[in-house]
Parts: structure tokens; C-alpha cells; sequence
């Protein structure tokens, strides 16, 4: 089905929906992205307004491309100022607190959400280089990175320009370096369980001491086993909690919390917000309007 979207752009099989005064564009990505990508979007305004929103700890690693208006500021939560300025498409790596992000209207962008050992892969840097970081692009994938975002902007087609990104992820994919069998298979067993089942267990499974797995699991994934298990059991909940009726008690129980108490200090610590106006929030891909 072809859709007609910004600047009288049209693609086949190419999806567009409104979303908080923008539209998201998306498309099935191909067979040999599933393994690493998580979402995958474009997004674009018809009339500029200035937005700002909270990001919260996904346990993924997020690459946007700017191909109108970029960020004006992208900071930590506690950071009184933000050091540098990331002034056009960037690479975050994985998160273990809130980060605000101010966009002043304008909005063009494709944004893709990696698994840790996807981004790992296309990065081929080590995961632990960018933890709570946001850096331009280039910075991570080199020269070519510049050019690609150039031939983005100016294919106004959607479905082209969702063919020109997946040739490039792909073959940026293919000569990437693969995970450790036993980082992947920690990950996955982190992600099956909603980060409930300790580190030692884990370890034990792999056939890994404790400080072996935690040295490897970083640098592949961005956050040790235990900050990865925090960030995955509150994403957990905070899904749980945002649905229609949740029941704050039983969430409490499902994800392993001790008590709300607890609940409580570990979704102050991530996200900087209680559970309940999180609940109350209009949460779109781990962010919070503000």
C-alpha cells in the first residue's frame, strides 16, 4: 500500500501513524536486522513545535538520524549543564539513569533501538566505551557515516530511504565482531527472566567465574550483569504498571521487588519519577513527555 507523507514522499508497504503531533514512519526491516534491531522508525513533523522529553533505561542502545532540526540538548538528568553539545544524528549507548532530551520543532529523523550485542556488533567498539554516553554518529561509525545521513536527507521516498539504511546496516553487520557465545547466552537468559535470576547463577550456567563474566558482559554489553538485571526488571514493570488496571501490589510481586519501598527507590534511581505518575504518563519507546 503506498502513503503519502511529508513533502508529497510516497513508499510501498511503507506505514505512517500519528503519534503526539508527529507521524511515525515504519516499515518491516529485513530478515538479517531481526537478530539485532529492536524498532526501527522514522519520524517527521507537518508543523514545528518545540517538545521536550525524559528518557528512560531501556537495556538498548539508540542511534537517531537527523535529517531535519536535531536536538538543541541532550543531558543526564543530574547534570547541572550539559559538557558538549551533540548537534546532529547520534549514537547513546545503554543508560542506567534518565537523560532529557529538548528538540526545538522540525523533526526528521529515522531512530533505531539496538539490542546491546546488535549495537556491539555495528558499533565494533566496546559497549563500555559508550555506557551513559551520547555521541555524534561519526564518531562511532567513521567518515561514511556523514555521506550515508546526506543520501538520506535527500531521498525524500520513504521506502527508499529505508532501503538505503538497511544495505548499510547490513553490510556493517555482517563484518562486525561477534558477541562471546557465553555473553550472548547470559544476555538472553537476563532477558527471559526480566533481570530475576543472580549473577551467580548465571555465571554458574555459562561456565564463567563471577569476575570473568562481569569483565566480558561489559565491554560487550555496556552495564554489568547486575546493573543490566536492575535496568531490565524496573523496563519490566514500568510496562507492567502502564497498562490498563495494573495492579501496583502485583507488579510488585511479578518483577521481584521486595516491596514497594522498594519499587519505589529503584524507579526514582532509574527514571527519576515515581511508578505512579509513570503509569499515569504517555510513554512512547522509553520517553517520557515533560
Amino acid at each position: 500500500m503506498a502513503v503519502v507523507g511529508s513533502a508529497g514522499m510516497t513508499g510501498l508497504g511503507v506505514e505512517m501513524t500519528p503519534l503526539r503531533g508527529r507521524w511515525r514512519v515504519t516499515r518491516p526491516w529485513p530478515p538479517q536486522l531481526r537478530p539485532f534491531v529492536h524498532s526501527y522508525a522514522g519520524y517527521w513533523e507537518a508543523a514545528a513545535s518545540p517538545y521536550r522529553v525524559r528518557l528512560v533505561p531501556t537495556g538498548r542502545a539508540v542511534v537517531v538520524i537527523n535529517l531535519g532540526e536535531p536536538f538543541a540538548q541532550v543531558r543526564r538528568v543530574a547534570e547541572a549543564s550539559p559538557h558538549s553539545q551533540v548537534t546532529g544524528s547520534l549514537v547513546a549507548g545503554l543508560e542506567d539513569g534518565p537523560r532529557v532530551c529538548d528538540h526545538p520543532g522540525g523533526q526528521e529523523a529515522i531512530r533505531l533501538e539496538l539490542t546491546p550485542l546488535g549495537a556491539f556488533r555495528l558499533f565494533a567498539v566496546p559497549m563500555s566505551e559508550l555506557t551513559n554516553r551520547v555521541v555524534e554518529l561519526g564518531d562511532v561509525l567513521g567518515p561514511h557515516a556523514g555521506l550515508l545521513v546526506e543520501q538520506l536527507a535527500a531521498t525524500r521516498d520513504w521506502g527508499a530511504r529505508f532501503d538505503l539504511l538497511d544495505f548499510a546496516l547490513s553490510a556493517r553487520l555482517e563484518r562486525g565482531p561477534d558477541p562471546a557465545p557465553e555473553v550472548r547466552h547470559a544476555w538472553r537468559l537476563l532477558s527471559l527472566a526480566g533481570g530475576a535470576v543472580p549473577v551467580g547463577r548465571i555465571a554458574a550456567e555459562v561456565g564463567w567465574s563471577q569476575g570473568h563474566l562481569i569483565r566480558r558482559f561489559t565491554e560487550q554489553v555496556g552495564l554489568t550483569p547486575k546493573m543490566s538485571a536492575r535496568v531490565l526488571r524496573f523496563h519490566r514493570a514500568m510496562r507492567l504498571l502502564t497498562r490498563e488496571g495494573a495492579n501496583p501490589t502485583e507488579v510488585t510481586a511479578v518483577c521481584g521487588f521486595y516491596d514497594q519501598a522498594h519499587l519505589n527507590r529503584e524507579f526514582r534511581a532509574l527514571a527519576g519519577t515515581t511508578p505512579g505518575r509513570m503509569a499515569a504518563a504517555r510513554l512512547a519507546e522509553g520517553a517520557l513527555p515533560l
